[in-house]
């Protein structure tokens, strides 16, 4: 089975060459520019192996490393700058499993990407449990009260990033992005759709839906519907 390999990184001339190499080295390669972006790819496809830049334009490979720490154990190696030995230790002490100095060889960080998916732990992802709701991610199995519920592969995608984004808004845009693809980005009314055909059969009442609430005018967050009680 090919892994897949998320690779971070702001500068474009960088993407490019490591998504050439990695793929001609025979893995499947999934790129993000920024934090968010990498968090949501993360969480919409859970990947292998993480190739993390340390410097990003909205935040810090150290803060990505943290944040996937709280539900993956997918090996991450950092690119670090010469002359940023306490970022690089910091980023190793948010569960950062390796690093590599730019600039860097190729022969070096296939080696070292090698070695973190040998030493990585079996590569099934998490259960995320919201109320009686079931997600179970690598089965793509979802329950509800015990009884199983059969979606549609786009209504599983849907949920499956809400359930691995489970209390956070996620934006209009955002979910038909990574959903569907760039090109629905303003298709808002394609996705109020889904949600109903989703909200339909997760939900005790559709008509007053407990796990899927709507933010209006920005998007949605899968909640516990018990965590205030």
């Amino acid at each position: 089975m090919t892994a897949t390999i998320l690779v971070v990184d702001d500068e474009p001339q960088i993407l490019r060459a490591l998504q050439t190499t990695l793929r001609g080295a025979g893995y499947e390669v999934v790129t993000a520019a920024t934090a968010e972006q990498a968090l949501t790819a993360a969480a919409t496809r859970l990947p292998d192996a993480i190739i993390l830049d340390l410097v990003l334009p909205d935040g810090t490979g150290t803060e990505v490393c943290r944040e996937l720490r709280t539900w993956t154990s997918a090996p991450v190696v950092v690119l670090s700058a010469v002359g940023q030995e306490s970022d690089k230790v910091a980023a190793l002490d948010a569960g950062a499993d390796d690093y590599v100095t730019k600039p860097f060889g190729v022969a070096e960080l296939l080696a070292r990407l090698r070695a973190v998916l040998r030493r990585a732990p079996g590569r099934g992802e998490p259960v995320v449990t919201v109320g009686d709701l079931t997600v179970e991610l690598d089965k793509q199995l979802v329950t509800v009260a015990g009884r199983r519920v059969q979606l549609t592969p786009h209504e599983y995608a849907l949920l499956r990033l809400l359930a691995v984004n489970a209390g956070k808004l996620m934006t209009h845009r955002a979910i038909l992005r990574e959903v569907w693809g760039p090109r629905y980005g303003d298709e808002s009314h394609y996705l109020h759709v889904y949600v109903s055909q989703l909200r339909r059969k997760i939900e005790p009442d559709p008509r007053r839906p407990r796990y899927i609430v709507t933010e209006p005018g920005a998007g949605y967050r899968l909640v516990d519907p018990g965590a205030g009680s």
